[in-house]
C-alpha cells in the first residue's frame, strides 16, 4: 500500500495542540511564549511524526535551535508514538489545509520530484533561500556567479561543486538553483544523509527499482554534504551509477561539501575523480566588509519584521562583524541572540552585555575548537582513554564522561545532533539529546559537576596551543 507511512486521521485521535500550547506556556514563560512559541500553527498529524508551521524562515530558524527539542519532548508525553516534528514556513495568504483538495492536486503537478513513500518531503525547497537574498562578497562571489549560470542553463558546468566551512552559504546556492530551475525541470534537491536513508530503507522494503526510477529520472539533481557519504559502500557504488546515469541523459549535478574533492576521506577515487571533472569552487573565510555588510541587511530585516522597532547600535553590528568570524550562519545567529535579548527585556544590550550574552561564541574560531579537542581534553580530566570514551561500555565512570564530551561538544561547536553521534562511534542522535538533557538537569543540583563542565570549558575555549593530547 503506497501511503501506508500515513495516518488515518479517522481512526486515530489528534494530539490537542491547546494543551501543548499551556505546557508551553508554562514552562518557558509568557514573555518567550508570546515572542516566539504563539507564532506557530498546528498542521497535521502522521504514525511518527506531527508537522507545525511558521510564517517566517527567522521565527522557524530560532524555534529550531532553541526549544524544538523541549517542545518535542511534551508532544511526546502526550503521544509516545510521535518521533519528531518537522517545522514548515506557511504565509499567512498560503496556509495549509488538511482538506484542501486542490493542494493535492498541485502538489502532484510540482515539477519538484520526490518518493512519494518519503515520511515527509525532504525535497522541499525553501523559497525564503533564492539569490535575490544571498549577501556576496570577494569570499564568495565565485560560487554565487557560477550557481547562477547553471541556474540561467547557459552554463556547461557538469557536475558544479562548491564546497566551503559551516555555515558559508552552500545550501542557499543549492537552494537557489532548484528554486530558480524548479517551475521549467524535474528537481531532486537532497542532502546525502537523507538520500542514504532512502538508500537503507529501499533496501529493506525490496523496492531499489522505485528508488533508481526516482532519483535517475531528475533533470537537475542537487545534492548536499556530499562528506556524509564516507565509507559507505554499498551506498557509493548506487551513488555512483545514478551519477552516471543522470550525466549520461543531460541532467545537471551540483554538489556540496566541507572540502574539496580530493580531500574527501572514505570516498572512492572514481567518485572523487567525477567530482574533480567539472568545476570545483570554494567559498572562502569571510571578510570584516562582507560581514558587517550582512550585519547591516539582516538588522534592517528585523526592523522591517518587528512593529515596534528595533535598536541594534552601530556598536554593536561592529563588534559582531569583527569577532563572530567562523561562520555566516554564527553571524547570523548571534545577532538573533542580541534581538532575542532586546524583545525579553525592552532594552537594547550596552557592550559589555553583548559579551555576556554572546560568551560561548567569542574566541571560538580563533582557538579552533574540535570534537578531537574536547573529547581529548575530557578524557585527559577524568583519567580515561579516548577508546574506553568512544566504547559501547557503560560503567559509570566512563558514561558521565562520555554524556559531560557530547554536551561540550553541543554547546562549543555548530554540529547538529546527528554529526555528533557520528563523532561518538556513530551513537544515534536519541542518545546524543539524552546525554545532553541529563548534564544540564545534573548541574542544577551538582555543584561540583558544574565547576569541572566550566574548567573543561575554559581549557577548551582558552587552550592556546590548541594541541590535541592523547
Amino acid at each position: 500500500m503506497k501511503n501506508k507511512n500515513i495516518l488515518n486521521k479517522s481512526e486515530t485521535e489528534k494530539i490537542s495542540w491547546e494543551k501543548i500550547q499551556d505546557q508551553m506556556r508554562a514552562k518557558f514563560g509568557k514573555d518567550i511564549y508570546e515572542s516566539w512559541l504563539r507564532k506557530i500553527s498546528f498542521v497535521d498529524q502522521f504514525n511518527d511524526y506531527i508537522l507545525l508551521s511558521v510564517t517566517t524562515r527567522f521565527i522557524r530558524d530560532w524555534i529550531t535551535s532553541r526549544y524544538l527539542d523541549q517542545i518535542l519532548q511534551m508532544v511526546r508525553l502526550n503521544k509516545p508514538e510521535i518521533g519528531r516534528i518537522e517545522l514548515s514556513i506557511i504565509d499567512n495568504n498560503h496556509k495549509l489545509n488538511d482538506t484542501n483538495q486542490d493542494q493535492k492536486v498541485s502538489s502532484k503537478k510540482d515539477n519538484v520530484s520526490f518518493i512519494k513513500d518519503f515520511v515527509f518531503q525532504y525535497n522541499r525547497i525553501d523559497p525564503n533561500k533564492n539569490f535575490d537574498n544571498f549577501i556576496t562578497g570577494p569570499s564568495n562571489n565565485l560560487a554565487f556567479e557560477a550557481s547562477k549560470k547553471v541556474s540561467e542553463n547557459s552554463s556547461h558546468y557538469n557536475p558544479l561543486y562548491i564546497y566551503g566551512g559551516v555555515g558559508m552559504g552552500k545550501t542557499h546556492l543549492l537552494n537557489a538553483i532548484g528554486l530558480k530551475l524548479k517551475d521549467k525541470n524535474k528537481v531532486m534537491f537532497i542532502s546525502a544523509e537523507r538520500f542514504m536513508y532512502q538508500f537503507v530503507k529501499s533496501i529493506k522494503s525490496n523496492d531499489m527499482v522505485k528508488f533508481k526510477e526516482y532519483f535517475r529520472n531528475a533533470d537537475v539533481f542537487l545534492i548536499d554534504d556530499i562528506q556524509f557519504m564516507n565509507g559507505k559502500e554499498a551506498m557509493q557504488e548506487e551513488f555512483f551509477h545514478t551519477f552516471n546515469a543522470l550525466l549520461d541523459k543531460g541532467s545537471q549535478i551540483i554538489v556540496s561539501a566541507d572540502r574539496p574533492p580530493n580531500k574527501l576521506a572514505r570516498i572512492q577515487e572514481r567518485i572523487k575523480s567525477r567530482f574533480s571533472g567539472g568545476l570545483v569552487i570554494d567559498i572562502q573565510q569571510t571578510n570584516y566588509e562582507l560581514r558587517s555588510k550582512i550585519i547591516k541587511i539582516k538588522t534592517e530585516e528585523l526592523k522591517n519584521y518587528y512593529s515596534e522597532g528595533l535598536n541594534i547600535t552601530e556598536d554593536i553590528q561592529d563588534f559582531l562583524s569583527k569577532e563572530i568570524i567562523s561562520s555566516v550562519r554564527e553571524l547570523v545567529g548571534a545577532l538573533n541572540r542580541i534581538v532575542s535579548f532586546s524583545r525579553i527585556y525592552n532594552k537594547t544590550p550596552n557592550l559589555s552585555e553583548t559579551k555576556v550574552i554572546l560568551k560561548d561564541l567569542l574566541n571560538l574560531s580563533e582557538n579552533k575548537v574540535t570534537v578531537e579537542l574536547i573529547q581529548s581534553l575530557v578524557c585527559k580530566f577524568f583519567k580515561i582513554s579516548k577508546n574506553e570514551m568512544l566504547s559501547a561500555r557503560r560503567s559509570r565512570y566512563l558514561v558521565r564522561p562520555r554524556q559531560t564530551a557530547i554536551y561540550l561538544t553541543k554547546i562549543l561547536t555548530s554540529k547538529s545532533l546527528p554529526e555528533i553521534g557520528r563523532e561518538f562511534s556513530n551513537r544515534d542522535h536519541t542518545t546524543v539529546i539524552h546525554s545532553i538533557k541529563t548534564i544540564e538537569n545534573l548541574k542544577k543540583s551538582d555543584t561540583e559537576l558544574c565547576n569541572n563542565i566550566d574548567n573543561l570549558k575554559n581549557q577548551i575555549l582558552f587552550n592556546k596551543s590548541n594541541e590535541i593530547q592523547y
